[in-house]
């Protein structure tokens, strides 16, 4: 996990938004993947925020744990 990245957020990306996150915006975040990487950022300040970059691995654990199908 890359926890250190403060760089700009990746325009370069195919980023995404859950389709739970609705018009309004509100407590969102965007997610693109690569190869080998997932990036992740705040929906409101896609530009000049920071991204955070976990390996696909680390990725699809959190969302095992997230949605209580991992142990």
């Amino acid at each position: 996990m890359n926890t250190g990245d403060t760089s700009p957020a990746r325009p370069e990306l195919a980023w995404f938004k859950s389709s739970y996150s609705g018009a309004e915006g509100g407590q969102c975040v965007e997610v693109a993947a690569t190869a080998d990487s997932v990036n992740v950022r705040d929906s409101k300040r896609r530009l000049e925020g920071p991204v955070l970059t976990v390996g696909r691995e680390a990725w699809a654990g959190f969302i095992g744990m997230a949605s209580g199908t991992q142990a």
